[in-house]
């Protein structure tokens, strides 16, 4: 046969495969089935020796293969149309438009981009008998612009007031949920009803606080007061990593702080809340009462363990086991995920079929496997509501809900198809979700999974049965548990693989020893943890639970054990931040990967490269010579040499983010100058007693400023020498940089250095010509990064700021003036035009 007879055109593709639906290829079909319908498609090609000529042979060796490509392109998309592959990229392209939608710098105008989706919408429909590009590209479009429709819906229906400035204020709330921790201090999500002593202009619904004395724990429902200092939540530690402030503004919570002593009881006024709120704080007390049962049955690092399993009360896990626990790879277990809710409810759906099928009259009269997989259901709905309605909880349920529903209509339930109808669901209930770590791993664990599990499954239909001595008895068990060990590691595997580049991405770390531990790990979680927890909750309304609940103890404690044995190997591998498109190029060749069946999918191989080269390339930048926080009180030079701090004892927190993200080793602290003997800073009036305190600060002497220009011009070189609660100086080549704590030394800190980060300073630019970043410039821009490209002339510098330019609603807080009480997001000249000029 001519070779270019043997693919057969796109009309002759779409002919075969709109035959009448007795002969159509279908879903129900079997794979053999379909492999056998649509090996029509590809007639055998007669192949001849090639022919070498003296010229010109590999041009036309060139335009062959182009050629055959051109015409079997086709013929692959109708394969995956056939195969129903293309619903798995609905999810993929709302998604899409979704995380477009949050990205923007500034929240566009909805109603045209409205409109626009409804003409393609209204396209699509009047279109939906035609096929190629003009169908798909209006649906596409449609589906993309629903994503970002999608996303403003929920940021209108959030609405969450996030406080604008720290402050501490006296209030008073509702409690709606609570936690304990490790140290037996409660965290309270409170409801603020009233501030006082200031009263703050722009409060926030709901507030995290945390209670840190000894105290009679609040019930949900009760009113509490006392005096806290509050704070919005964090911004991103560097420029490109996490806004904690976007989540919390999706989760409600529009800022973060803690009690000063314990909080007070006061008298609870009459509920007027819905019978909806009511039923949810009911479920929230159970859960909390269910968490406290296990942890008093169970004690320490395994009963806070286990509670965490079976409620999502994380809090109580020890720091120590936590770190161990995220070291070894093993931290996916804590959370309530898919594994968990996939354990638990095959556990109770094998017991109850297999209990049913042991009366054989009401098996051949009823469909078990049906009743069991209604119960599996019932059990599912009642984890999720004692879990908190934590997200990983919520995604897990839906996923496997939608699983025992197919089961119900007949269906397959492990598919590819039901994975994107989960992403689709969540996506349209909370698009923000999209976006986070825990979304994205646990969707791409699970869709590297069900694929490769497809393929295994294909490829045990094409292979022989088993010789004869593997049939045998004596055989049988051993080959069993080799399937079941080397599913452990297939599976370990394949999950730790489809997630490394969101955890490189997001976390900017890889646990090399993950693999190991999972294999020693699972085992014990499939076969004793979760059989005895699941036992131990069915059996609790009874008062049975306590020898289930020990042995689920027991078998954590193996856990810890591991994970701790495991993370003493120092398998954590820190990989650094990436390229700003690293997560877009190799996400999207992840799912030509996993998505498709055809050799269209090798096409994300250049891509998952080309993320690679991004990474790469990304390593190979230099580092910034200065990073500064967002609240302007930790500032750390940067050389080849290691990094130098202002602070003695950095913040844990922001430091942390910086070591991830720029592989940055133990800081230098700085030089502490001996105290000296200093005037009182409180300067009393005449009318009052020596003794007397007010608010008024003396100013400095000019001697006291002159010596503090003098010493500031001495600063070291690579290293910060400080004058305690006043100022920390280093130099940097021929520059000086200077973080001034005691606002009356901005000045002076002007006229001595080249850069002042100065928090307290009422001025935001220097006479001098010298760099002023004061604490209002920081609340806008946010964190910063400088290179000083070797020059003391700032015009050379380039700066990277974390939130310049933005203004969206989590973001919004940043740029409100209580003064004024408007929205101001203008930047202090020069530090906008080097923003500017430098992409920042």
């Amino acid at each position: 046969m001519p070779e270019e007879d043997a693919f057969p055109t796109r009309a002759q593709a779409g002919k075969l495969i709109s035959r009448p639906p007795d002969l159509r290829i279908n879903g129900g079909a079997s794979d053999s089935v379909k492999v056998r319908d649509l090996a029509e498609l590809f007639p055998a090609i007669e192949r001849s020796a090639p022919v070498h000529t003296s010229g010109g042979s590999f041009r036309r060796s060139t335009s062959r293969r182009l050629d055959r490509l051109r015409r079997r392109l086709p013929v692959m998309l109708e394969e995956e149309a056939v195969y129903g592959h293309g619903f798995l990229f609905l999810p993929v392209v709302v998604g899409a438009g979704a995380a477009c939608w949050f990205a923007l710098p500034r929240t566009p105008a909805f109603w045209p981009y409205f409109l626009l989706f409804c003409v393609c919408t209204i396209f699509v429909v009047v279109s939906r008998y035609r096929s190629g590009a003009a169908h798909l590209l209006p649906l596409a479009l449609s589906l993309f612009l629903g994503g970002m429709m999608l996303a403003q819906l929920e940021t209108w229906r959030r609405s969450t007031v996030i406080l604008d400035t720290p402050v501490t204020t006296e209030l008073a709330g509702v409690v709606e949920r609570r936690e304990s921790d490790a140290q037996g201090r409660w965290r309270y999500i409170v409801r603020i009803e009233r501030t006082s002593n200031p009263q703050v202009r722009r409060p926030p619904q709901r507030v995290s606080l945390l209670a840190r004395s000894r105290h009679e724990p609040a019930q949900t429902g009760e009113t509490i007061s006392g005096r806290a200092r509050i704070s919005p939540p964090s911004g991103p530690a560097l420029p490109g990593l996490n806004d904690f402030a976007f989540s919390s503004y999706f989760d409600g919570i529009g800022a973060v702080g803690f009690f000063y002593g314990a909080p007070k009881k006061q008298a609870t006024l009459p509920s007027t809340r819905s019978w909806i709120e009511d039923v949810e704080t009911q479920l929230f007390d159970l859960r909390s009462a269910i968490a406290t049962r296990i942890r008093e049955t169970v004690p320490g690092d395994p009963g806070a363990f286990a509670a965490a399993i079976v409620t999502d009360e994380r809090r109580a896990i020890s720091e120590d086991t936590t770190e161990a626990l995220r070291l070894s790879g093993l931290a996916h277990i804590v959370a309530i995920s898919g594994l968990n809710m996939a354990l638990a409810a095959g556990i109770f759906f094998v017991g109850v079929r297999t209990v049913l099928s042991v009366f054989t009259g009401f098996a051949q009269a009823y469909p078990v496997k049906k009743i069991a997989a209604l119960g599996a259901l019932m059990m599912a709905t009642a984890y999720y509501l004692i879990s908190g309605f934590g997200v990983s909880a919520e995604r897990a349920y839906i996923m496997m809900a939608i699983m025992l529903v197919a089961v119900l209509f007949d269906r397959p339930s492990i598919s590819l198809r039901n994975v994107a109808l989960s992403a689709l669901v969540i996506i349209a209930m909370s698009p923000s979700e999209a976006l986070g770590p825990s979304f994205q791993m646990s969707f791409a664990a699970t869709a590297a999974l069900v694929a490769g599990y497809a393929l295994w499954k294909h490829r045990a239909e094409r292979r022989d049965p088993e010789p004869l001595p593997f049939r045998h008895p004596m055989v049988t068990p051993v080959l069993a548990s080799w399937n079941f060990a080397a599913g452990i590691f297939v599976t370990s595997l394949i999950g730790g693989i489809s997630t490394a580049v969101f955890s490189v991405e997001h976390f900017h770390r890889i646990a090399t020893y993950g693999l190991a531990a999972n294999l020693a790990a699972m085992p014990i979680i499939s076969f004793v943890v979760m059989p005895a927890g699941l036992a131990g909750m069915l059996l609790m309304p009874f008062g049975l639970d306590a020898p289930f609940m020990k042995l689920m103890g027991l078998g954590l404690e193996w856990v810890i054990a591991i994970a701790k044995h495991v993370a003493a190997w120092g398998g954590d591998v820190g990989i650094g931040r990436q390229h700003p498109w690293f997560l877009t190029v190799s996400t999207a060749g992840f799912l030509l990967l996993t998505l498709l069946r055809t050799r269209l999918r090798l096409i994300g191989l250049p891509l998952m490269v080309t993320a690679l080269l991004l990474s790469w390339h990304e390593r190979s930048m230099p580092l910034p010579d200065i990073l500064i926080s967002e609240d302007g009180t930790m500032v750390a030079l940067v050389d080849g040499k290691g990094v130098a701090t202002n602070r003695a004892r950095p913040p844990d927190f922001v430091y942390d983010q910086w070591k991830r993200a720029l592989l940055l080793g133990d800081p230098t602290k700085p030089e502490m100058s001996p105290s000296r003997d200093k005037p009182p800073d409180d300067k009393p009036p005449d009318d009052r007693p020596p003794g007397a305190k007010t608010n008024e600060r003396r100013e400095l002497t000019p001697q006291e400023l002159e010596t503090a220009k003098s010493r500031i011009k001495q600063a070291p070189a690579g290293r910060f020498t400080c004058e305690p609660t006043a100022w920390c100086a280093a130099s940097m080549g021929k520059g000086i940089v200077i973080a001034v704590e005691d606002g009356r030394y901005a000045g002076a800190a002007c006229d001595a250095a080249n850069l002042v980060i100065a928090p307290r300073a009422r001025f935001d630019q220097c006479r001098s010509g010298a760099l002023m970043i004061n604490g209002a410039t920081l609340r806008k821009a946010g964190a910063l990064e400088i290179s000083l490209n070797g020059a003391t002339d700032i015009r050379r510098w380039q700066i990277r700021a974390a939130m310049a330019g933005g203004d969206r609603p989590w973001s919004r807080h940043r740029h409100y003036d209580w003064r004024s009480q408007g929205f101001d997001s203008s930047l202090p000249e020069p530090l906008r035009q080097m923003i500017s000029d430098t992409g920042g």
